[in-house]
């Protein structure tokens, strides 16, 4: 596995490195301090099998850095590691295409989890009840994904037993797969052979299968829901056709 890791902090750049590469000898971990330096280091070597990307650089905005990176690099997944656990952070990541988010406080544990998670096709967000069986605390729990799930719009989605439950067709499951990451829906219909509309009414219904009314909230569902009854790949539409 090869890992890009962005951080303008030179000791935190260094540690996460060291953790990172604790994963095991098949870890390579390439870090550089800027944007600028991440530009440079993927259009010389796109090769990379996972981004991780603090949100604060002194060169670039790191959403305007999500952002063009998705663009560029679509099949190369982005996790944000960020000293800001703010609910709007992890909603606009995840909005953005983020496939997690992980704050800087969280243990090692916590970031082999997401780590693992992502690498398998998932999309990590920080536990909905976040306390010490977790990896690690807060002082206050209005940070917690139930903040999250509210400002998203307050949906039921945590009352979803599990993915299986929801009857997705296979179709559907496909669309879904496409939309967790990130994808538009004339992209989705591109890769499906299907029209837009026929995509628009796939995901009207899988987001009513869920319960949610938009693709943030239907990404944090399913995240949910992944944490609690085993993973959902999001690249299941490239290997089910």
């Amino acid at each position: 596995m090869k890992v890009l890791l962005v951080d303008d902090h030179p000791l935190i750049l260094s540690a996460l490195q060291t953790v990172i590469q604790g994963l095991g000898d098949h870890v390579t971990v390439v870090g550089v301090g800027s944007a600028r330096a991440a530009r440079e280091t993927l259009q010389a070597d796109s090769d990379f099998d996972l981004v991780l990307l603090d949100l604060q650089l002194g060169d670039a905005d790191g959403f305007d850095l999500l952002v063009e990176f998705r663009a560029a690099y679509p099949a190369l997944p982005v996790v944000v590691v960020s000293a800001s656990d703010r609910a709007s952070d992890v909603i606009r990541s995840i909005d953005q295409g983020a496939m997690g988010f992980v704050p800087k406080r969280a243990s090692n544990d916590t970031l082999f989890e997401a780590l693992h998670m992502v690498m398998s096709g998932g999309i990590y967000v920080p536990p909905m009840n976040i306390g010490a069986e977790n990896g690690f605390t807060r002082p206050d729990s209005r940070n917690d994904l139930n903040v999250v799930s509210r400002e998203a719009a307050g949906s039921e989605f945590q009352k979803q037993p599990s993915l299986a439950s929801l009857g997705l067709t296979p179709r559907q499951t496909d669309v879904l797969a496409l939309l967790l990451q990130g994808n538009p829906n004339k992209l989705i219909a591109r890769e499906l052979g299907l029209s837009v509309e026929t995509v628009k009414d796939h995901v009207a219904a899988v987001l009513r299968a869920l319960g949610v009314s938009s693709r943030t909230q239907a990404v944090l569902a399913v995240s949910q829901m992944s944490q609690k009854h085993g993973g959902f790949s999001t690249w299941r539409s490239s290997t089910s056709r």
